[in-house]
């Protein structure tokens, strides 16, 4: 396909990957984004970077950055008691651009920055505290009104607007919603102790028989991140102090890693992050005439699949590719859509899976088990 004006809505880490990728095959790229500036735009605390994140970031020339300013670890996980013994680590697939890196861990503010200054850099025109206010298909190009007045007449309308997705209801007749895993997740930057060399994963039982699940991540030398995973009634949010009870409730028992921030950090925690996990797979076709849909839009996945970033970017490059291998665009958005939804669905069920699995533990899933295949499966060429 001919260069063409490309107009993405959303800024996040798939919308920033998509725009490298197009600008990178000679596409004339516009990014909207709702937030009023880069940071702003940032939502969370840090991004588990797997290998095949790595190569897709290596397409778009950002790995390496990436992996300077994170934290490349040569362990995938290890798992551990409650004391905080190791009983299981994990060495973890590898990619052969990354022989030596099983994850690298870096913060969402760093990787946004690495993605932001790279599409800048091919030439990426981004344009914050603005959205999309209307959208009008036409036979070779799509009128689309922006909130600051303007209308645009893209050739494509990329949405890459994330899990609740504006663009997504004019792909779709009906309405395609996430589902909520039925628990969420709470998270707090700590400070990077010795033993946090890879994704560690704590795990007790309560007095009642919950499985408790907390973790860690290194970020950087000195940065790492800790989460917990609890069960949820989504509509109940809790202001910080509560939120930092409720965290201290559920690390009783433990020791190790998670017994040390439990009586060292956290009091001092000045941001304790909570978001329901959900998880969404799109039905195919991604596209409808000149709109498609990339990232959380069409394939949100729950955390402990750690691939959610890694999917975005990894579909950025590939409609970059099928753009570029295609004469017409909709051949090249049904080869985008054929070469992703196989990948991305098996992800997403792996964790909606997992999830399941802690409510209703059933001796026919092993979810350690199945998470290392899911795994060894996505380091394969995308």
């Amino acid at each position: 396909m001919t260069q063409s004006s490309i107009l993405i809505l959303g800024a996040g880490i798939g919308g920033l990957a998509a725009s490298i990728a197009l600008a990178q095959s000679g596409h004339d790229v516009t990014v909207i984004e709702k937030h009023p500036g880069l940071r702003s735009s940032t939502v969370g605390v840090g991004i588990i970077q797997q290998p095949n994140q790595l190569r897709a970031l290596a397409a778009i020339g950002c790995a390496d950055a990436c992996i300077a300013v994170g934290y490349a670890a040569a362990y995938s996980a290890k798992h551990l008691d409650a004391d905080g013994a190791v009983v299981r680590a994990i060495p973890g697939p590898r990619v052969a651009e990354f022989p030596e890196i099983a994850m690298n861990g870096i913060t969402r503010p760093k990787l946004h920055r690495v993605l932001t200054e790279r599409a800048l850099a091919v030439g990426v025109s981004i344009e914050y505290d603005k959205t999309i206010t209307a959208v009008r298909p036409r036979r070779d190009h799509v009128e689309v009104d922006v909130s600051d007045g303007t209308t645009r007449t893209p050739e494509l309308l990329v949405g890459a607007d994330g899990v609740r997705s504006i663009i997504r209801a004019h792909v779709y007749d009906e309405p395609v919603e996430p589902a909520y895993s039925g628990k969420s997740v709470l998270r707090i930057n700590v400070p990077r102790l010795p033993e946090i060399d890879a994704i560690l994963r704590q795990e007790r039982l309560g007095d009642d028989g919950e499985r408790i699940g907390v973790g860690f991540v290194p970020l950087a030398d000195d940065l790492g991140y800790m989460y917990l995973n609890i069960v949820w009634d989504r509509s109940v949010r809790p202001d910080t102090e509560e939120l930092r009870e409720l965290m201290r409730s559920y690390l009783a028992g433990f020791g190790g890693p998670a017994g040390v921030v439990r009586d060292d950090y956290l009091d001092a925690a000045d941001e304790i992050v909570l978001r329901p996990e959900e998880y969404l797979i799109a039905p195919g076709p991604w596209h409808r005439g000149r709109i498609v849909l990339l990232g959380d839009a069409v394939h949100a996945v729950t955390p402990n699949t750690a691939q959610g970033a890694a999917l975005a970017i990894e579909d950025g490059v590939v409609l970059a590719e099928e753009l570029a291998a295609n004469d017409d665009l909709e051949s090249a958005l049904q080869a985008y859509g054929d070469r992703r939804y196989e990948r991305c669905k098996r992800v997403v069920d792996y964790g909606a899976n997992a999830r399941k699995w802690e409510f209703d533990p059933t001796p026919d899933f092993d979810p350690v088990e199945e998470g290392i295949r899911m795994r060894e499966a996505v380091v394969a060429p995308f």
